[in-house]
């Protein structure tokens, strides 16, 4: 009896391959879990970035010097801030528009509204008032748009309180020490005052006795 079909057939079967699950000395896993903790924390670092930020406005349009920022010329800009007091130089849109939004310089469209570009506009019952104040006495920060507070000290009565006479007033005009004509340690400032206010004649008289020292308003 010939039995060579049966030991062929038997040789033409191949032999099962099993399959192995990667051990956790399999260098692929590792490489997997790598990638997967790096994209986790990739998107974890994309996500905290955009809930700092914050929406400021911003033109949309060129104005003027002059020209009175309406809502429609704003649009709103996600601006992330590395520090407070750099968002506390821009309007920020979840907070109603100043009053007074007359442009004390030209803007591009597309620039974020810093705070102090915004002033009264002209012909509204204020008046521009020159004062002259001690070098020390106003902030390295306060220029044009600025919004201050002004005091008046007696230097006879050192120990009386200084008087406040006026307070949240625009900036107009903030020339530096060295161009100001006949310097001598002081600063000139041009502040934007209401005719009405009774306080004008007693700032005039301060600012002539060398007394006043302005207080920026952030």
């Amino acid at each position: 009896m010939d039995t060579s079909l049966g030991t062929g057939r038997n040789n033409d079967v191949a032999a099962a391959t099993r399959v192995r699950t990667p051990g956790w000395r399999d260098p692929r896993l590792w490489v997997g879990v790598a990638i997967v903790a790096v994209s986790v924390v990739a998107g974890v670092r994309v996500v905290g970035a955009a809930d700092d930020s914050v929406s400021v406005w911003a033109l949309s349009e060129d104005l003027a010097v002059g020209a009175t920022v309406e809502p429609e010329a704003l649009e709103v800009r996600a601006v992330r801030f590395g520090d407070e007091d750099d968002l506390a130089l821009y309007l920020r849109a979840d907070q109603a528009l100043p009053a007074d939004r007359t442009l004390l310089r030209g803007l591009g469209a597309g620039e974020l509204l810093p705070v102090t570009a915004l002033g009264p506009a002209a012909g509204s019952g204020v008046v521009q008032v020159p004062i002259r104040v001690g070098a020390e006495g106003v902030p390295p920060s306060v220029e044009v748009g600025s919004r201050v507070d002004v005091y008046a000290s007696d230097e006879t009565e050192s120990e009386r309180p200084a008087r406040l006479l006026l307070t949240d007033v625009a900036v107009t005009a903030a020339p530096r020490v060295a161009e100001t004509l006949g310097s001598s340690g002081e600063r000139q400032l041009v502040l934007g005052v209401r005719v009405d206010d009774a306080a004008l004649s007693r700032l005039i008289a301060a600012s002539s006795a060398g007394s006043l020292t302005v207080v920026g308003r952030g």
